[in-house]
C-alpha cells in the first residue's frame, strides 16, 4: 500500500522496521518517565543529577511491569478479543492485566528500587521507609502501579488501534479502486449481454439434436458468462456457484481434449453457506490448462479436491506438465493477481504454496471463508455440469 511505501517506520512489518519502532517508543517512554519523576520528587537534600540517574535507573525497573503489559494487550488481548469484537472478554482480560501489572511495580516496589535507591543516593533510611511504605501501605502502591499501568497500556493501544484503523481504511480504498478498474475493464470487453446471451440460446436450441458436443460447449460458456457478468460484481459469492463455474470450465476443456485429458475432481457435496470472493480460484485452474496440459504431447492430467472443514476451504490442485516447459508458471500475471486479491481480500486468514517441479505442478491453499444467507437452491448439493 502507498502508506507503507512512504512511512515504512510506522507501517511496514518488516523485522528491522518493526525493531527499531518498538526500541524507539520504549526508549522515549523510559526516558520521558525518568525526566518526569526526578523533576516531581527532586529535594535539595540531594544534588539533581543524582536524583536523575536514580529515577532513570527506577523507570528502567518498572519498564519490566510496563512492557509485559504492554505486549499482552498488544499480541494478545486486542487480536484476540477486542477486533473480534468480544467486548466482555475484552474488558476481563483488561482489567487483568492492569491489576497485573499493578502488582508487578508494587513488588518491584517493595524489594528492587529501595536497594536502587540506597546504591545511588546513599540514603538507607530514605530507602528503608520506601520499602515499608510499600509493604504496610499496600493499596496506595498498588494504585500508584496502576496508575502508571493505565498510563503505557492507553498509550500503547492507542497507538495500535490507530495504525490498525489506518491500515484497514487504506486496504479499504485500494479494494474500491481495484473494483473500480476491473469494471471499467470488463464494460471495455464486454458485448451487450442481452444480444450476447440470446445468440447463445439461438445456438444452443439450433445444435442440441444436431451436434450434442457443440451444445455442451454452448451451454457451460453461456453458464459460465452469466456468473461472470452478473453475479461476480458482489464481494462475495455462494461457494457453491464458484465451484459450479470451475467445474464447467474443466468440463468445457474435457471436451476439448476429447479422451486424451485425464480428469479427477473431488468436490465437497454441501457447502453450507460459506461464501467466497469470486472467481478467486479460476485463474489457478486456468494456470494448468495454459502452461502444463496444453504443451503435454501425450496424457495430459489433472487432479483438483476441494475439502471443507468447519468454516476452512482447502485446495490441492495438481497437473503434468512437460519437463521442458519452463519453472516459472507461478510467477504469471494470472497468479500474482491471485496473491495480490488473497492479501487484500483475506490478510491472515489464507496460506498459498505452490511447487513447481519437474513434471509436475502443485498448488496448495487454504482460506478461511465467510458465512452468508443462501437459498435452499444455492445451499443445494453439488451436481457435476455434465453428468453423463
Amino acid at each position: 500500500m502507498q502508506a507503507i511505501a512512504q512511512y515504512p517506520f510506522i507501517f511496514s512489518d518488516e523485522p528491522r522496521h518493526r525493531i527499531r519502532r518498538h526500541l524507539a517508543f520504549w526508549v522515549f517512554w523510559w526516558l520521558s518517565q525518568g525526566v518526569l519523576y526526578s523533576t516531581i520528587g527532586f529535594s535539595s537534600k540531594f544534588s539533581y543529577p543524582f536524583v536523575l540517574l536514580d529515577s532513570t535507573v527506577e523507570s528502567l525497573v518498572y519498564m519490566i511491569a510496563h512492557i509485559s503489559l504492554a505486549y499482552g494487550l498488544l499480541y494478545f488481548v486486542i487480536p484476540r478479543y477486542l477486533l473480534k469484537q468480544k467486548y466482555w472478554q475484552t474488558a476481563g482480560w483488561v482489567l487483568i492485566s492492569f491489576l497485573g501489572a499493578a502488582c508487578i511495580s508494587t513488588i518491584l516496589s517493595a524489594t528492587i528500587i529501595p536497594e536502587i535507591r540506597y546504591w545511588v543516593l546513599g540514603d538507607i533510611e530514605h530507602g528503608y521507609s520506601l520499602r515499608e511504605r510499600a509493604i504496610h501501605q499496600f493499596q496506595k502502591s498498588l494504585m500508584a502501579g496502576l496508575r502508571g499501568a493505565i498510563t503505557i497500556g492507553g498509550i500503547a493501544a492507542s497507538i495500535k488501534l490507530m495504525k490498525h484503523w489506518y491500515v484497514k481504511e487504506q486496504r479499504n480504498l485500494q479494494l474500491q479502486k481495484e473494483n473500480a478498474e476491473a469494471q471499467l475493464q470488463l464494460l471495455k470487453a464486454q458485448v451487450h449481454p442481452h444480444f450476447l446471451f440470446n445468440t447463445l440460446n439461438n445456438i444452443y436450441s439450433h445444435t442440441q439434436n444436431t451436434a450434442p458436443v457443440a451444445s455442451q460447449l454452448v451451454m457451460g460458456l453461456s453458464d459460465m458468462l452469466r456468473f461472470m457478468l452478473y453475479e461476480c460484481n458482489q464481494p462475495k459469492v455462494p461457494l457453491m456457484k464458484e465451484l459450479k463455474m470451475i467445474q464447467d470450465y474443466i468440463s468445457l476443456e474435457q471436451i476439448r481434449y476429447d479422451d486424451r485429458l485425464d480428469v479427477h475432481v473431488d468436490l465437497p457435496a454441501h457447502t453450507n453457506n460459506q461464501a467466497i470472493a469470486p472467481l478467486l480460484l479460476l485463474p489457478l485452474v486456468e494456470n494448468c490448462f495454459k502452461h502444463g496440459t496444453s504443451h503435454m504431447l501425450e496424457q495430459p492430467w489433472l487432479n483438483l479436491q476441494v475439502t471443507l472443514e468447519n468454516n476452512r476451504m482447502y485446495v490441492k490442485l495438481m497437473n503434468g506438465k512437460a519437463s521442458e516447459v519452463a519453472k516459472n508458471n507461478h510467477k504469471g500475471i494470472g497468479i500474482l493477481n491471485v496473491r495480490k486479491r488473497l492479501a487484500l481480500l483475506y490478510p491472515g486468514r489464507h496460506e498459498l504454496s505452490i511447487t513447481d517441479e519437474e513434471e509436475v505442478f502443485i498448488v496448495n491453499l487454504w482460506i478461511q471463508l465467510d458465512s452468508m444467507s443462501l437459498t435452499k437452491k444455492e445451499n443445494a448439493a453439488f451436481k457435476l455440469a455434465y453428468d453423463e
